[in-house]
């Protein structure tokens, strides 16, 4: 449903208190493949919601030049700061625990890592594929469950290995003998339906332990 949050929202069986989980988009935008996502967050028990970081703007899947300009026009310290305050208010939803897991995928991932270095309190982080550059790590102070691709020229695996060795929390670093965005059905391409599965085990299983 279109919520009033400035993205999509989901909710989850039943009448009951639930963990949230925020969904950052790829650099295509809120599309169907990051709304399918949110849907599977909420059939695992969570209150789901996905902030639209490009106010409506969806890339075709395919036009990486469209994509990669929208990303570069994107204003990721004001991004971060919108994502900041969907936390509060998914926080403060009825139906949500008070407890905050973010994600996120390829451009959603960085600024997954991003949002874990702005925002205290969260309850786990979990990047997929994307790194945001300079940041001052020391300021994460949840626990990172992070995914990366072996085969990827732009989110590394050496690059996330840096940021396990910077930060003071616990950190997952699961890698995948898969390319980048491996978990987007979309692209057949480059999708990866075994690492696809075995990533979004750990990833539920990790939000839930740290959530509930």
């Amino acid at each position: 449903m279109e919520s009033e949050l400035q993205g999509v929202l989901e909710l989850p069986a039943g009448e009951g208190k639930a963990p949230g989980v925020i969904v950052i988009h790829e650099w295509w935008g809120l599309n169907d493949q990051i709304k399918t996502s949110l849907k599977r967050w909420t059939e695992e028990g969570f209150v789901a919601f996905a902030p639209d970081l490009y106010h409506g703007k969806v890339i075709p899947i395919g036009q990486a030049d469209a994509a990669g300009a929208a990303m570069k026009a994107l204003d990721f310290p004001a991004a971060v700061k919108q994502i900041g305050e969907a936390v509060a208010k998914l926080k403060a939803h009825p139906r949500c625990n008070g407890k905050i897991v973010v994600t996120g995928y390829c451009m959603g991932g960085a600024l997954t890592l991003a949002t874990a270095v702005n925002v205290s309190g969260l309850a786990a982080v979990i990047p997929f594929y994307g790194l945001p550059g300079d940041v001052d790590w020391s300021k994460v102070d949840a626990p990172i469950q992070a995914h990366f691709a072996q085969h990827d020229d732009w989110a590394t695996v050496a690059g996330a290995q840096k940021v396990k060795e910077s930060v003071k929390v616990p950190m997952e670093l699961h890698t995948y003998d898969a390319q980048h965005a491996f978990c987007n059905e979309q692209r057949p391409e480059v999708y990866n339906a075994d690492a696809c599965r075995q990533a979004w085990g750990r990833a539920v299983a990790f939000a839930r332990a740290h959530a509930r």
